[in-house]
């Protein structure tokens, strides 16, 4: 039997590492193959164990040592039935059932430090295609064909970026892949490098051959270090194997591939930023024009892309245009990869086409809201984006659509939140996000996101006031029409929507000075119900600044002058007496 074990950073954290050990301690390895892989997908069930044997694949989750002991043993015996019980559920399965994977096609089911892995799955067969068969325009023209927009936020499209670069003059040019995700919730780079990192490097090759790059360099994120390890290891294999380097598979194409570790700001997404961070500069954003097709790196032509926008290339090449633009709506073709985070059920990535709805990939496929509490409002586009209500949830899933919402795709972050959410405590937090990551170069940016943090912090705080929301809206305004780049453009977003569609709660918390998703603490008043209170001392006892006084066998009482709103009383009552309000 062939037994792999995902390992994933996702995996990793929740014990992979052990699970495999033990297995690797002991499986009679003389009769069975272990291996790893990266992540599935399923990041709220690891660790996770595939065991494929003689009557399919078994799907074992949150596989801890003990239950690795017993998956050995059983194997070791040939009697999967008596382990069965560890097996992913029906219900699970409908996670992975529910997708269409194209970019993730390869994720959690190849050994991403194998080549032969990947070679033997149609690996490299859309490389040599291109460089046997295909012109250059030719390539062009048929990622052209496929409707494929950048997956990386923008959503501008492949091959334009493509004939532009092609299409400029230079005695040399470079690729970049743009693997700098900042976003807070968002993960899918890191998986598709971790899990696939030779998907990434074909659909590279094939861009640096349309375009006339002799040089092709990843910008990953230095906090990356398990997919910078697996990705440099798939690129010293593939030279290995005549892949990358000089006169690649016997043609006269040639191009060099290495790894740049960025040092993780968040303004380095934005690809003259990223540039300038390649280039050993401060990542700060360039004035466009000249756009990078014209001046990138070096000044010399540059196309830029994100992972998931190359890890569909070498799949359109061998499929064809048509096939990916037969998936989608009519202005966003193709599937999308979404990290689904947050209050869900089922977190971690999926896979879906173009024009499915937001309630399919929260409640079909994330199985609804933890504990079964309110659906509030998705965070779509990480803290560029904005936050979504439930009146919308059937907002269908691309570019144009959601941009209506005031809402962009983004990255593919999808933050789910449930009634106990303060949006006005949302918006603090990814202000909070932008304004630390603003890099400071221009005024509206520096100096607004920094004015509109003290608001939302002010408000948050119970000291709002009343003209606090006609003056954030001015302000969002004024930074998305004179910023200089895309940070600052789309830094009000995650305010203008909750603005938009949650108004009330800041003129609860500006006018009542009241939070009743209880999430500002300044905001929340403990009361004690007397009707509820037995006296038993446990709250004044374990109350830090003796704030809570009453004699045994009565009713206790809360002097909020003295109270710092611990919460330790609402913790240890057993009758549920004390109040948040």
């Amino acid at each position: 039997m062939k037994i792999a074990v995902g390992q994933g950073s996702c995996g990793i954290a929740a014990g992979a590492m052990k699970t495999y050990e033990i297995l690797n301690s002991n499986l009679d390895l003389n009769k069975n193959q272990l291996t790893v892989t990266g992540c599935i997908g399923m990041c709220y069930l690891e660790p996770i164990v595939d065991v494929y044997a003689c009557d399919g694949l078994h799907r074992f989750v949150k596989v801890n040592g003990e239950i690795a002991e017993k998956i050995a043993t059983a194997i070791n015996n040939n009697d999967l039935t008596s382990v069965k019980e560890f097996e992913i559920s029906n219900d699970d399965k409908q996670f992975l059932d529910k997708q269409t994977r194209i970019a993730l096609r390869h994720c959690g089911v190849i050994n991403p430090e194998i080549i032969e892995d990947y070679t033997n799955d149609d690996g490299y067969k859309a490389l040599n295609k291109v460089l046997t068969t295909m012109s250059p325009e030719d390539v062009i023209e048929e990622i052209k064909v496929s409707g494929l927009a950048g997956r990386g936020g923008a959503g501008f499209p492949t091959w334009f970026k493509w004939n532009a670069a092609r299409q400029s003059t230079g005695d040399k040019k470079y690729l970049i892949c743009n693997a700098d995700e900042g976003d807070p919730g968002a993960f899918m780079d890191r998986a598709v490098i971790e899990g696939d990192p030779h998907n990434l490097i074909e659909g590279m090759l094939i861009g640096a051959y349309a375009i006339g790059a002799s040089e092709a360099i990843v910008y990953v994120r230095a906090e990356y270090p398990l997919a910078i390890r697996r990705l440099q290891n798939a690129i010293d294999q593939a030279m290995a194997k005549g892949f990358i380097g000089q006169n690649i598979m016997g043609t006269d194409f040639s191009c060099d591939f290495r790894i740049k570790a960025g040092a993780g700001a968040f303004v380095c997404g934005e690809e003259t930023a990223l540039i300038e961070s390649l280039e050993g500069s401060r990542g700060m954003p360039r004035l466009k024009p000249p756009f990078p097709a014209q001046s990138g790196y070096w000044h010399k032509p540059s196309n830029i892309n994100n992972v998931e926008t190359f890890a569909n290339v070498s799949w359109i090449i061998l499929n064809g245009g048509n096939a990916f633009s037969s998936m989608g709506t009519e202005n966003s073709k193709g599937t999308k990869v979404f990290a689904l985070t947050g209050k869900i059920k089922r977190g971690g990535l999926v896979e879906i086409p173009m024009g499915k709805t937001l309630r399919d990939v929260i409640f079909d496929i994330g199985g609804g809201i933890k504990n079964d509490k309110n659906f509030k409002a998705v965070q779509m586009g990480g803290p560029s984006g904005g936050c979504i209500p439930e009146e919308l949830l059937d907002t269908v899933i691309d570019y144009k659509a959601l941009s209506q919402t005031g809402a962009i795709m983004g990255s593919g972050g999808m933050v789910v939140m449930d009634d106990s959410t303060c949006m006005v405590e949302m918006a603090r937090f990814f202000l909070d996000f932008t304004a630390k990551e603003s890099c400071g170069k221009c005024v509206h940016c520096r100096l607004g996101t920094k004015r509109m943090l003290e608001i939302l912090t002010r408000i948050t705080e119970g000291n709002g006031k009343e003209d606090d929301i006609e003056l954030l809206e001015e302000l969002c305004l004024a930074i998305k029409d004179g910023a200089l780049c895309g940070l600052g453009q789309t830094a009000p977003n995650p305010v203008l929507t909750t603005l938009k569609y949650f108004k009330n709660e800041y003129i609860e918390h500006i006018v009542d000075k009241k939070c009743t998703a209880h999430e500002c603490t300044n905001l929340l008043r403990y009361e004690i119900n007397e009707d509820a209170c037995k006296g038993c001392t446990l709250c004044a006892k374990k109350c830090p600044v003796g704030a809570i006084t009453g004699t045994v066998k009565n009713p206790h009482k809360i002097d909020m002058a003295q109270c710092i709103k611990c919460g330790n009383c609402v913790s240890v009552c057993r009758f549920n007496a004390v109040e948040v309000k």
